[in-house]
């Protein structure tokens, strides 16, 4: 007992040592996991040049980040400018009366109210009850917003932060990433290459993941700008670049065909409407429901819906970074379980021989 005192001591030490350093690094945990998985991702890449520049490996890194720079962050910045660029042309519009949101909002109603009514057994709404309410809310809304606005800089100082660290651990990752899974390998208390094995499984599936929810997000941005043009819906490229990055996410960019079907019928634009929903729902939605799944349960090795509510889960538990982390942990669950019947096997084998 009196031996085994020090090693105990030792291991609470290890692990008060362990919850302090990840309470110290808790504000940049998102940060280090986009770092590992754009590291996990575009390490093939890396490799790729590595071995065209030999004798270069600063030119190798250069490359691959200039490339990352290109794939992600140059569309990313792009779309946020667009937005916030049509946004303020908006608001300008509506500060100078070309947009009047409540002669909007009163020849919405009028359009809707008398279905409504007909419909509802509640005593009869008027127009002038509904517009004053959707003003309020649309008041209260502007409101909201203006308040915000004293954090933006705070929330931009933070987003540089983190954006600039997640490539400064990229960098490293990168560079030293075999290294650092050699050391893993020999940290880690498993053994029996189950080590291996799982970071062969968060490796198949971070890549996955990453590689097949660009393409669906490519596919159904390109086909809704497009939609968007052909019935001629302002900025369509705009819409297809917010598609594109809605699509990320499972059935996202229903948020921006939906409602725009729904305002082409109100506007008593009743074809445009029916064009859009149809493609929507039979093309862009179909592309959601099969592609994605496959795309991603192809080289992850799970089932479609499996993806599917891994990547639902995720986004519920862990927001926008859960569909790449939902289906991760959904298939080291597996996995683990995988090994466990294994190794199971393996014991009753062995019973069996020795018996």
């Amino acid at each position: 007992m009196q031996k085994n005192t020090p090693y105990i001591l030792f291991l609470t030490f290890v692990l008060l040592v362990t919850v302090s350093f990840f309470l110290l690094i808790k504000d940049f945990l998102l940060a280090c996991f986009w770092a590992i998985i754009l590291a996990v991702v575009f390490d093939p890449v890396y490799r790729l040049f590595r071995q065209y520049f030999k004798s270069s490996e600063i030119l190798a890194l250069f490359l691959t980040m200039i490339m990352i720079i290109l794939v992600f962050v140059i569309p990313l910045l792009t779309l946020t400018l667009m937005i916030t660029e049509e946004s303020t042309n908006y608001y300008l519009k509506i500060q100078g009366g070309e947009i009047n949101p409540q002669v909007y909002f009163q020849n919405t109603i009028k359009l809707l109210l008398p279905k409504f009514n007909k419909l509802s057994h509640m005593q009869a709404l008027t127009v002038e009850q509904i517009s004053s309410s959707a003003g309020n809310a649309f008041a209260e809304a502007v409101k909201y917003i203006a308040q915000q606005v004293p954090s933006l800089t705070q929330n931009l100082l933070n987003l540089i932060v983190q954006f600039a660290l997640t490539f400064y651990i990229l960098f490293f990752l990168l560079r030293d990433g075999q290294h650092l899974i050699r050391k893993l390998n020999f940290l880690i208390p498993i053994g029996d290459g189950i080590e291996t094995e799982l970071f062969e499984r968060f490796t198949s599936v971070a890549r996955a993941t990453v590689k097949g929810g660009l393409i669906v997000a490519v596919i159904q941005g390109s086909i809704g700008g497009f939609l968007f043009w052909f019935v001629g819906i302002p900025a369509a490229f705009l819409w297809g670049m917010l598609m594109i990055v809605l699509s990320l996410l499972p059935v996202g960019s229903a948020l921006v065909w939906a409602p725009a079907a729904v305002i082409l019928f109100l506007q008593g634009q009743t074809l445009k409407a029916v064009i859009v929903l149809t493609v929507g729902i039979l093309v862009i939605g179909m592309i959601d429901n099969f592609l994605r799944p496959r795309l991603i349960g192809k080289d992850s090795k799970m089932s479609d819906y499996l993806v599917l509510v891994s990547t639902l889960g995720g986004l519920t538990w862990f927001s926008l970074t859960g569909f790449v982390l939902g289906p991760i942990i959904a298939a080291l669950f597996i996995t683990c379980w995988d090994i466990m019947g294994k190794e199971s096997q393996v014991s009753k084998r062995k019973q069996g021989q020795s018996l």
